[in-house]
């Protein structure tokens, strides 16, 4: 069996494994986003007991291996009596893991920003969170918009993670084709060539982006 004749036969279990790819990258994404803005602002507030515990979950979160990570949150929570859906458990510990990195980069995109800004902000009466949300934050997102690709390009392949937890996404869908027809090399060259098709757009995408909304000096 060929490599074009076993992506014939398995056309429809491919075309269904990218869109759970698509979807959960989208959806872990948007997660970190949320996560890593909100530990950002907690890494630089003036609120000490914020910035340890922001600290805290950045240093630990991005020290520890996502499978471990993954593996902790679903049979760790089962144990407890609290239990997510596996495409739901793979976009929390995805977006949590991705969101201390973005948190990372979203304050490493504020310290770019001038101090004459935020000094100005408060002169003009403006309170941390305002100063933040509206002069700082706007700035400093647009400064790391490359960055912040290079980690959505991540994300997408470390979604091929969700698998081990019976997410039927490209690597899922591989891992059962190999199952079914026994030639593993081509299953999974099958769904690599996917994950490049994936990948070079979203990086080719964030490219254009960030060109659009660079600050030009």
């Amino acid at each position: 069996m060929s490599v074009v004749s076993l992506l014939l036969d398995n056309l429809d279990a491919y075309a269904r494994g990218v869109g759970v790819t698509v979807a959960l990258t989208l959806s872990a994404f948007a997660f970190a986003l949320a996560v890593g803005v909100v530990v950002a602002a907690c890494r630089i507030s003036p609120v000490v007991p914020l910035r340890a515990a922001a600290t805290l979950y950045v240093e630990s979160i991005r020290n520890t291996p996502l499978l471990v990570l993954i593996f902790l949150f679903v049979f760790g929570l089962t144990k407890v009596g609290i239990l997510f859906g596996y495409f739901t458990s793979a976009v929390i510990v995805l977006g949590c893991y991705t969101g201390a990195l973005v948190a990372e980069t979203v304050r490493s995109g504020i310290n770019t920003v001038s101090l004459g800004q935020a000094e100005a902000a408060r002169a003009l009466g403006f309170t941390f969170p305002k100063a933040l949300s509206r002069i700082i934050l706007p700035q400093a997102l647009r400064r790391v918009v490359g960055p912040l690709g290079g980690l959505f390009v991540a994300l997408i392949k470390n979604s091929a993670l969700a698998s081990i937890i019976s997410v039927v996404d490209l690597t899922g869908v591989a891992d059962r084709v190999t199952t079914a027809t026994e030639r593993p090399l081509e299953a999974f060259a099958i769904a690599g060539v996917a994950y490049v098709l994936l990948a070079v757009p979203a990086g080719l995408g964030v490219g254009w982006l960030e060109r659009r909304l660079a600050i030009h000096r």
